[in-house]
């Protein structure tokens, strides 16, 4: 008995030291590389291991049974219950073996098969023996279904694609959880040669490999004689190999912020990310050398960010493919605006419809222009937010204060990045600080939000991150304002279409051209578009409207499911007609008063008055009351006469004046004083008179002439600096009534104007004809 207990005992034990000895040298478990995933499991890019391999992490919980059928029947039909080696089929392979000379049946099973792919054994009769002790190792360390897992994961496809899944993607473009018979019978016979049986190189010797397999899986009834002839027809076709690279520069950030990391899924759309990459790169082959273009696209009531493109084009070094400019701070140019206008509604500055001054204005040395260099009198809010004016938004900033509005953006997510040295200053406002494209998508995100914005999210696992930025009703105005934003360019909705109705959007462009910014929102998506140059040198003629403005409408066009109201009118907005100039309800303004009658939508019943007139010299109190004599005349203080009587008088912004039609002049002029009576201040400034050029004066050039048609102005009677413009385009400066030359060279009418800050003015009508 004891003998026979020592004979049990000592395999045991030297089973145990030669494991111990020789352990496995199974694969480590963080190891190989990385693949990156849209949502639905669809490969967007692979990181290879150290080794240049491709592998995608899989199970066979993640493959379809369709192909562990035809594995485990083809290759190992008793895998599940022997010890890691079949002797009937080892015997058989053995016994061929010796009477050949060579091994012509390998006999190997599934596990076996697993032991050479961890471990490199040579094809000997030595090798076979290894072959089983690492089998039966693997058997007595590992689970059936872990084994399993380790030859989905590594069996070799050819090439240097690895793993059941990286070879469904690379030959067939689809998952392993999705394939057909014929394709699953495929797929279990190539790791026997896979150099030799390639599909994508040789389909013919693949498909006989293939319909083998198919056979097999009928004979042993394991699929009927009907589905395996129906398999049989599908023809064997793959692509050529190729690594996938969609959203590139996102599967390159995920991966670095988790390099450990080998399956990283996104919220990428994959069909979409594909349709808008082919999208941008058919639109960047129109743009100038060396420009890229990104875009986000985020689903607006989960944040999950469906689409994005990090450059035009990926590792095209003359377009700087490499930089994510998703990310990359840039200029905003004018998308901040509506930001503005909507801080400003909450504080009770401004209704839609407040009268706004787009003329030459300074504040404190500031001097800020049209993007169109025309300036164009009174207009509205929502005109100067439709219209992108500067002048205006940069009068409203001003009133804000740009530290409090700086502050209001990075509550709600946008960190400006100022020069260095820089305080917040009005240039903000016109993109005189950098920002991100996904910065800024996430803050429109609050026009669908009831003001909330939030930050985009690239991973189902990271939370929403939610800001207040403006109140509902804020954010439904400004939303509102941007949906009916005419656009005169490729792709734009035709006035009254379905299309784009409900798409609210803003343009922006920096200075000097190196930013176009387009940004949209509608009950659904929230779409940001940049097209620039990476490295930030200008392309003239590329800004929003034209360049970054057509794009967003292609897209917008191709996402599922646009359309419906972000969210309903909030109680706190209702409708109201005001009164210019004023400002106040129309239901409550004598009609003498109101000049002209806007709907406006008005926050929490407020009812702001227009903004006074700048500067100490100006006139500050639109509304006038005066007494007059039985003949209208104005009476100063301390001057009588009779039939005396008070009369009211809207008088409209200073600056404004030239743009006014001739009767809204008329109405807010002052009465002449009466005799008798001393000065009152009451007006406005002195006339000034343009001299140098007569109205209504034909000029033509001197014929042959080689030089421009110059003329010399000057103002005379003006005291303070004179702003001149031609058909309201800022042509030049001068102080009082110094002279200025204006070159006047354009063909066709025009209109002179000379405009002082104080508010005095002189304009005149002039032709240019040609020679």
């Amino acid at each position: 008995m004891f003998g026979l207990a020592i004979c049990l005992v000592l395999p045991v034990v030297a089973a145990i030291v030669l494991d111990r000895l020789f352990p496995l040298p199974l694969p480590e478990s963080g190891g190989g590389s990385t693949v990156v995933l849209a949502r639905d499991g669809t490969p967007l890019r692979a990181f290879a291991d150290a080794g240049g391999v491709w592998r995608y992490p899989t199970t066979a919980t993640q493959v379809s049974p369709l192909y562990l059928q035809a594995l485990l029947t083809y290759e190992d039909r008793w895998f599940w219950k022997h010890p890691g080696v079949n002797p009937y089929a080892l015997v058989r392979g053995l016994s061929g073996g010796l009477l050949h000379g060579h091994v012509v049946s390998g006999g190997s099973t599934l596990t076996m098969q697993v032991a050479r792919i961890i471990e490199p054994i040579p094809h000997t009769f030595g090798g076979k023996i290894l072959q089983i002790l690492r089998a039966l190792q693997l058997e007595a360390h590992l689970s059936k279904t872990q084994i399993l897992d380790l030859y989905l994961d590594r069996a070799p496809f050819g090439g240097n694609i690895e793993g059941v899944e990286a070879a469904s993607w690379a030959y067939l473009g689809k998952s392993a959880a999705h394939l057909s018979r014929a394709e699953a019978a495929l797929l279990a016979v190539l790791p026997q040669s896979p150099s030799r049986l390639r599909p994508d190189r040789h389909a013919e010797r693949a498909r006989v490999a293939r319909d083998k397999v198919l056979r097999r899986m009928r004979d042993s009834k394991t699929w009927s004689a009907a589905q395996v002839a129906s398999a049989m027809i599908e023809p064997v076709s793959a692509r050529s190999l190729r690594a996938p690279m969609n959203a590139a520069l996102l599967a390159q950030r995920l991966h670095d912020q988790a390099p450990q990391r080998r399956r990283i899924t996104t919220t990428i759309d994959a069909e979409m990310q594909r349709a808008a990459e082919d999208q941008v790169a058919d639109y960047l082959a129109r743009l100038p050398p060396r420009s890229s273009i990104a875009l986000l696209a985020v689903d607006n009531a989960t944040l999950a960010t469906r689409i994005y493109i990090g450059t035009g084009a990926f590792a095209d070094a003359a377009r700087a493919g490499h930089v994510d400019m998703v990310r990359a701070p840039r200029s905003p140019g004018s998308t901040l605006k509506p930001f503005l206008y909507g801080l400003a509604l909450d504080d009770g500055l401004i209704d839609s419809q407040s009268l706004l001054v787009d003329a030459p204005q300074d504040f404190d040395g500031y001097r800020p222009g049209n993007f169109d260099e025309a300036f164009n009198g009174p207009v509205s809010v929502a005109e100067a937010l439709q219209r992108s004016l500067n002048v205006p938004a940069v009068d409203v900033l001003d009133r804000v204060g740009p530290t409090r509005f700086m502050a209001r953006l990075a509550n709600g997510g946008v960190a400006l990045q100022l020069p260095e040295g820089a305080k917040p200053n009005l240039s903000i406002i016109l993109g005189g600080a950098a920002t991100k494209l996904e910065d800024l998508v996430g803050a429109y995100t609050a026009f669908a939000n009831a003001g909330v914005a939030g930050a985009p999210r690239y991973t189902p696992e990271q939370e929403p991150r939610r800001r207040r930025l403006l109140s509902p009703g804020a954010a439904w105005i400004v939303r509102d304002i941007l949906s009916s934003n005419p656009a005169d360019v490729e792709g734009a909705p035709i006035a009254g279409s379905v299309g784009h109705s409900d798409l609210a959007w803003k343009t922006g462009t920096s200075y000097g051209y190196r930013d176009a910014w387009a940004i949209g929102v509608d009950g659904r998506w929230t779409i940001g578009v940049w097209i620039g140059r990476p490295d930030g040198t200008p392309s003239p003629g590329q800004y929003g409207a034209v360049t970054a403005l057509p794009l967003l409408f292609r897209i917008a066009d191709m996402l599922p499911a646009r359309g419906g109201v972000p969210f309903p009118k909030p109680y706190s907005v209702r409708a109201m007609d005001v009164c210019w100039p004023l400002g106040g309800a129309a239901d409550q303004t004598d009609p003498s008063l109101c000049r002209q009658r806007r709907h406006a939508w008005i926050l929490n019943d407020a009812l702001p008055p227009t903004f006074p007139d700048r500067g100490s010299g100006a006139w500050m109190d639109p509304r006038v009351v005066l007494r007059v004599d039985a003949a209208g005349r104005r009476l100063s203080a301390g001057c009588h006469g009779r039939g005396e009587h008070t009369i009211t008088i809207a008088r409209w912004p200073a600056l404004v004046s030239p743009w006014l039609e001739v009767d809204d002049r008329r109405q807010e002029g002052l009465p002449p004083l009466a005799p008798g009576c001393s000065p009152d201040a009451l007006e406005r400034a002195e006339a000034i008179r343009i001299t140098g050029l007569n109205d209504e004066a034909i000029l033509r050039r001197a014929p042959n002439a080689d030089k421009p048609l110059r003329v010399t102005l000057r103002a005379l009677g003006a005291q303070a600096p004179v702003e001149w413009l031609v058909d309201g385009r800022l042509q030049a400066s001068a102080p009082g009534d110094a002279p200025v030359t204006l070159d006047l060279d354009q063909p066709g009418a025009h209109r002179l104007t000379a405009l002082a800050r104080d508010g005095a003015w002189d304009s005149l009508a002039f032709s240019v004809m040609d020679n």
